[in-house]
């Protein structure tokens, strides 16, 4: 069974930093393609970013680009999304995603293009 649970969000002061981590299980970590995504109340579920399953390729969305990082630890079967001066406009729920190599390639940041999803993690950041 896999399992991708998400840690880290919390309450935060606009400016500051937060990491978000991914532990996922039941799976073949290294396989997967990892991305995280964000919802605001009332909107719809976006992408924030995606790593390739060795790490070695990223992409950011334009919102977050030079805020926040993705990268992951593959011995330690995590994800993480580094968030640094944090907006209220970054308010949202965050969930990890990962897909498998046979599904898509890591450059398809739809959301459909996932297999496995998190349960997500609340950030909110005051003003």
């Amino acid at each position: 069974q896999v399992q991708l649970v998400e840690s880290g969000g919390r309450l935060v002061q606009a400016g500051g930093s937060l990491r978000l981590s991914c532990a996922a299980s039941g799976l073949t970590f290294s396989n997967y393609h990892m991305g995280w995504f964000r919802q605001a109340p009332g909107k719809e579920r976006v992408f924030v970013a995606a790593i390739s399953t060795s790490g070695g390729n990223t992409v950011t969305s334009d919102t977050v680009k030079g805020r926040f990082t993705i990268s992951r630890d593959n011995a330690k079967n995590t994800a993480y999304l580094q968030m640094n001066s944090l907006k209220p406009e970054d308010t949202a729920v965050y969930y990890c995603a990962a897909k498998s190599v046979y599904s898509s390639t890591w450059r398809d940041v739809g959301p459909g293009s996932y297999d496995y999803w998190g349960q997500g993690t609340q950030v909110t950041v005051s003003s």
